[in-house]
């Protein structure tokens, strides 16, 4: 993994904004892990990825921790 985002205790819509502002500087193909424990992160980080052109690889949830494996576009 390149870089992990942590967005725990953040909620709708800032894990996503997070997001966004740390994968700006990254160059494409960049690996990210975002943790988030926001339930409307399952929603919204597919969506923005796919909004942005990221891939997303995967999403895992483990004790209420949700972690999303994204790659950029």
């Amino acid at each position: 993994m390149d870089h992990e985002i942590d967005a725990i205790g953040l909620l709708c819509p800032l894990p996503v904004l997070r997001l966004r502002k740390r994968m700006m500087p990254l160059a494409s193909g960049t690996r990210i892990r975002l943790l988030a424990d926001d339930p409307a992160a399952i929603v919204d980080v597919p969506h923005f990825c796919n909004e942005a052109g990221h891939e997303m690889q995967g999403m895992t949830e483990n004790s209420g921790t949700l972690e999303f494996v994204i790659v950029k576009g």
